[in-house]
């Protein structure tokens, strides 16, 4: 028996078996809430909702993901560099050109920026004479609010 063979008869059989194993000794507690059909506006049950997260936060998650599957595409490069020659080599530099682009048009147009509800204070320190009062102005940029709010603190 050759090691395909066996790798084509054992997997399915351990398959097999962790599965039964799994329908055996799993906790079975079926109720009408999980067998309804979910749905787009379906409200959660016993409080167990999650809180909202910002767009920015996608974004960055699925840039991420594009410059990790570029490492995937790049191993193979290194692995046979030496086999590939001039033209191997110049077939990775059109793909990092092409990536180095996109990411300076990520860049140019602030995807990696991630904003905070403070995204921009400025501090002002005013020494007022005799009085010695610091006073700071600080700038709250929200993204649902039409006007900036202006907050003085008087120390």
């Amino acid at each position: 028996m050759t090691s395909q063979t066996f790798f084509l008869i054992f997997i399915p059989i351990l398959a097999i078996i962790l599965l039964a194993v799994n329908l055996i000794f799993a906790p079975h507690n079926p109720y009408e809430e999980k067998d309804s059909a979910f749905e787009c506006g379906f409200h959660s049950f016993l409080g167990q909702n999650r809180s909202e997260f910002s767009i920015s936060f996608f974004i960055f998650a699925l840039l991420f993901l594009l410059f990790d599957l570029e490492i995937l595409l790049v191993y193979p490069y290194v692995v046979s560099a030496y086999a590939n020659g001039i033209f191997g080599l110049i077939i990775m530099l059109v793909f990092f050109l092409v990536l180095t682009l996109g990411f300076a048009f990520e860049l140019g147009k602030n995807a990696l920026s991630i904003e905070n509800y403070v995204t921009y204070i400025k501090l002002y320190y005013l020494y007022l004479g005799e009085l010695n009062l610091t006073v700071k102005y600080v700038t709250f940029n929200r993204s649902n609010m039409s006007s900036n709010l202006i907050a003085l603190i008087i120390l």
